[in-house]
């Protein structure tokens, strides 16, 4: 990828790099899986999962916007401010009586369904620490990796339906943060394949090589258990084969369940489930947007049984023509999201699934003389619904420019505590780092934000 051609400043063009930690689902060569790959997810710590309830969310569906999408353009218009302020836009009157900016029209008719946090209140307004601090509930230290929130999930809750517990669709990108201090079995499965590119969507080593039959490979998960034994004979070191066990056992898992693989494809879907989703919409250089298909592979990833799946779309870093960035991204946001609440409260799956819509930041409250917005991280808004969030509510506001909170601010770490809590983990309790030595609280410092739960 030419990361010169990227929208953003350099900050944003940094994040937007891959992780090279890809967890890859086989089994030696066969699989397409290397022994070195393996011994890649070697744990860093030993940290055993604690006991947690599910909550009224068994899954969430993450949707991250990087490079900070503006308030001002999305959830959160000024309409009565002045144009330096106000922006092109003009707003769309929400079912529940409340405005959205006129980019979001599709969004506003679903509004009793969702409720917006206007009032988020981040630390830094720098793409790679407030991405990180997104992910994890911390700011970024020399001193130690935290996990982010889906590897927590991961480790507490564990797998469901021998689906992995944590998906990224269709990657993590860069500064996202990872396992942390927990081991890097509890990392996402990432399909490095993206289910709205042109041509057919396969996820990278999900099926069984060609011209190796079910038999064979039987045999050869058999004769993996003989080389095991063979090492534990030789006191080979335990915890790494441990962790090597995990993924081999999850490898197999995947690779022999129909349910799995149809979960990992959009086939079946109908014409008109498509199209409630969107389709045909596309960027610049004639990218597919993606957006649609990304969202709808996320809706059949937890309706299998996965708890956590990760989902990033767009690029918006708007420094310069804010109007050609929203232009660009924000019809195939507006319909693709839409269309998974819409979908998830058609199917009863609402309820249990929360949907989650982040940035690591807002935008200026002034339009600058590039006719963008640039980074601000006193105010901004994101989106929760299902999961036992309350319907059809604004939750807190911003002031007349969007400038600082007005009323009920909430800072990151709450925000984050509150999804915790939706999902029946206490944010407060403390994992065991550096092998159970030195206790952190998964959330630093977080309180659940009591005023958005139904």
């Amino acid at each position: 990828m030419n990361f010169s051609s990227l929208h953003g400043c350099s900050g944003f063009r940094r994040l937007t790099l891959p992780r090279r930690d890809a967890l890859r689902v086989g089994f030696c060569g066969a699989l397409g899986l290397s022994l070195a790959d393996l011994l890649k997810f070697e744990a860093r710590a030993t940290v055993e999962p604690g006991f947690f309830k599910e909550g009224p969310a068994k899954s969430v569906i993450h949707l991250n916007l990087p490079g900070g999408m503006a308030q001002q353009e999305s959830w959160d218009p000024k309409p009565e401010a002045p144009s330096e302020y106000r922006g092109a836009y003009g707003v769309a009157k929400t079912k529940t009586g409340e405005i959205f900016s006129e980019n979001f029209k599709r969004l506003a008719g679903v509004a009793d369904k969702l409720t917006v946090v206007r009032s988020v209140v981040g630390k830094i307004p720098d793409h790679q620490q407030a991405t990180y601090h997104l992910f994890t509930g911390y700011t970024p230290t020399t001193v130690i990796d935290y996990p982010q929130m889906g590897s927590v999930v991961s480790h507490l809750l564990g797998s469901r339906k021998e689906m992995p517990p944590y998906v990224a669709v269709p990657s993590m990108r860069g500064f996202e943060g990872g396992t942390g201090f927990l081991s890097s079995k509890y990392g996402p499965f990432q399909l490095n394949a993206d289910p709205g590119a042109k041509g057919e969507f396969k996820v990278r080593d999900f099926s069984i090589p060609e011209g190796v039959s079910m038999e064979e490979f039987e045999r050869r998960q058999s004769a993996r258990e003989v080389v095991e034994k063979q090492l534990r004979k030789l006191e080979t070191d335990t915890d790494k084969l441990n962790t090597m066990d995990d993924f081999y056992r999850s490898a197999y898992s995947l690779l022999t369940s129909d349910e799995a693989r149809r979960a990992f494809s959009l086939d079946g879907e109908t014409d008109a489930t498509r199209e409630l989703y969107g389709r045909g919409y596309t960027l610049k250089q004639n990218a597919p947007a993606a957006i649609g298909e990304r969202l709808l592979l996320s809706r059949r990833l937890v309706e299998a049984g996965v708890r956590f799946v990760s989902v990033n779309y767009g690029a918006w870093d708007s420094h310069v023509d804010i109007k050609g960035t929203c232009d660009e991204h924000m019809p195939a946001l507006d319909h693709a999201l839409t269309g998974l609440i819409t979908d998830l409260d058609e199917r009863g799956m609402l309820d249990s699934t929360l949907v989650m819509v982040t940035t690591e930041f807002g935008r200026t409250p002034k339009v600058n003389q590039s006719n963008g917005r640039d980074h601000w991280a006193r105010v901004y808004s994101m989106l929760l619904a299902g999961g036992g969030i309350t319907r059809g509510q604004i939750y807190g506001a911003s002031d007349a420019t969007s400038s600082e909170p007005a009323r009920d601010a909430v800072m990151l770490e709450d925000f984050l505590a509150t999804v915790y809590h939706q999902l029946g983990i206490d944010s407060n309790a403390e994992l065991p780092a550096f092998g159970g030595t030195r206790p952190i609280e998964i959330v630093n410092g977080g309180k659940v934000v009591k005023g958005i739960l139904s």
